[in-house]
């Protein structure tokens, strides 16, 4: 199975292609420029490096957050696209469990971290043992003092994420540089998994592909605040 695989969550946009497990190729990006002008010219090189088209992938496994809203939107309308032009399997990964891929083969906990601002971070609890990863925790929002305070109970904790210099302090436990952000691979391998034990994998379809936000956008929450000063201004 040839598994093409998109992360576009955070700062860094990446991409990979694998067939059967093994990686074929990955290309990740970390130079500022926005996500919609580097991802489809991203997977195109990779298509043409392989020797591959659209037509020979078998399934799309996507970031669908959290993270960054704008960079979710972008690589899902780009799997919804890629996956709708050749009627191909969607598979939508939690940002958070593709980044604790990249430490499987670590003992202890694995905590994810996304930046969602304002001292908040997107984050679940993973636990690493004898080179697997089993997910403790569903994927939320949590000030950072309040993540702190769910960590104190735990001894060996491995953080990965664009937010590990917020949180590193909490732990004495350094993450390699190169495994601290995000890579399609871990998608790929996540997607492949959920794609391989799902007992009804129709379900997996482009347009049944959606973004996962955590928490209500900036232009929502400007809106209800603008609506709350009207209506105490109506009273």
């Amino acid at each position: 199975m040839i598994t093409l695989s998109l992360d576009t969550t955070t700062q860094i946009a990446s991409a990979a292609i694998t067939e059967n497990g093994k990686l074929l190729c990955e290309y990740t990006l970390n130079s500022g420029n926005t996500h919609s002008v580097t991802l489809l010219p991203m997977v195109k090189h990779m298509l043409e490096t392989v020797k591959l088209s659209c037509r020979d992938v078998d399934l799309y496994a996507v970031s669908v957050g959290p993270g960054s809203f704008t960079g979710v939107r972008i690589g899902v309308s780009c799997a919804k696209g890629l996956a709708f032009a050749t009627n191909t399997p969607c598979v939508p990964v939690s940002s958070l469990e593709a980044m604790a891929e990249n430490l499987k083969g670590l003992e202890g906990i694995i905590c994810p971290v996304i930046n969602a601002r304002r001292s908040q971070v997107y984050t679940a609890l993973f636990k690493g043992e004898k080179g697997n990863i089993t997910r403790l925790t569903e994927d939320t929002t949590l000030i950072i003092s309040e993540l702190e305070e769910k960590l104190k109970e735990h001894e060996s904790v491995w953080f990965v994420g664009d937010a590990y210099d917020m949180v590193s302090y909490m732990t004495n436990n350094i993450t390699p540089l190169n495994l601290r952000n995000v890579n399609a691979a871990g998608v790929a391998s996540v997607g492949e998994r959920i794609y391989r034990e799902a007992a009804d994998k129709a379900v997996f379809t482009d347009a049944a592909l959606q973004p996962v936000y955590l928490k209500k956008t900036q232009a929502e929450r400007e809106r209800e605040e603008r609506l709350s000063m009207e209506e105490k201004t109506n009273e």
